[in-house]
């Protein structure tokens, strides 16, 4: 009887402390929620770095491209500085090859007189420094060819003379240099200044006739050799004389004397190659 009370006291125990706890529902599904992250979709929508202006670099990043260089936008030395860097000759190359055969088609018809009107605003160094080297080539080939066949002729021993490259560059360059730079401040003494690079770019042009004049040497007629050399210095006279004539005018009643000196000095640089390019001693 006792056995029976006490477990029928348990059991009240037992069902009270259940009924205390709630009941868990079980649905099947547990919902997840996570904490904001800090993830960014790409390309990201604003751009972090040190290559990209939009924000400032961290802290422990490399500055070397932050820095300014001599070489770059922000800082151009100037002055005669200028003189010595790639930039300040970046426009006188600045040319489309048409430009420059429309150029060379100028300096073969010289009495037309209208290259430096249409240079004026874009003269350009990159067609005479290519005809001067091919001058320079071309008379040296066709020089060591012309010996080589005289001498083959004649049986006797040919021997490459190397002076020929060296002598046409000095030539070539040194005249297509010192002749303007020259005339450059003879004109400036006469109150009738022109542009340097300009006068660089028509005594550059005026030597292009000498390239087939050079070629056509090969004919070994020395009557025929002398007419293509004056034909030639005759064409390039003409050319630098008749383009300078109208600016030189301004120099007051010297300019016949300047634009004959100029003619004369073409002439006379046409004699010398003809003297050492055009004829050949066996």
């Amino acid at each position: 009887m006792m056995a029976g009370k006490y477990t029928h006291l348990d059991n009240q125990k037992v069902s009270g402390s259940v009924d205390s706890v709630p009941a868990v529902t079980d649905s099947g599904e547990v919902a997840i929620k996570f904490a904001d992250s800090n993830l960014e979709t790409f390309p990201p929508s604003q751009a972090r770095g040190k290559i990209s202006g939009g924000s400032r670099p961290p802290r422990d990043a490399d500055d070397t491209f932050s820095k300014t260089s001599l070489g770059s936008d922000e800082a151009q030395p100037g002055g005669w500085f200028r003189s010595f860097t790639v930039d300040a000759y970046k426009p006188y190359f600045d040319v489309d090859t048409s430009d420059v055969l429309d150029r060379i088609k100028e300096s073969l018809f010289p009495f037309k007189g209208s290259f430096t009107e249409k240079t004026a605003s874009s003269p350009d160094l990159y067609g005479p420094f290519w005809i001067c080297t091919t001058l320079i080539f071309v008379a040296a080939a066709i020089g060591t060819f012309v010996t080589y066949v005289a001498h083959e002729l004649k049986n006797q021993e040919w021997n490459y003379d190397i002076n020929l490259v060296t002598w046409s560059a000095g030539v070539f360059y040194g005249y297509v240099t010192i002749v303007p730079l020259g005339l450059y401040v003879i004109l400036k003494y006469f109150s009738a200044p022109s542009g340097l690079v300009q006068l660089f770019c028509l005594y550059g042009y005026s030597l292009f006739v000498f390239i087939p004049a050079l070629c056509l040497s090969v004919v070994p007629l020395e009557i025929f050799r002398w007419v293509i050399a004056g034909v030639a210095g005759f064409m390039s006279a003409t050319f630098v004389a008749l383009n300078l004539r109208a600016h030189i005018m301004s120099a007051g009643e010297r300019w016949f004397f300047i634009v004959a000196a100029i003619f004369l000095l073409q002439v006379a640089l046409s004699v010398v190659l003809k003297l050492y390019l055009f004829t050949v001693t066996v």
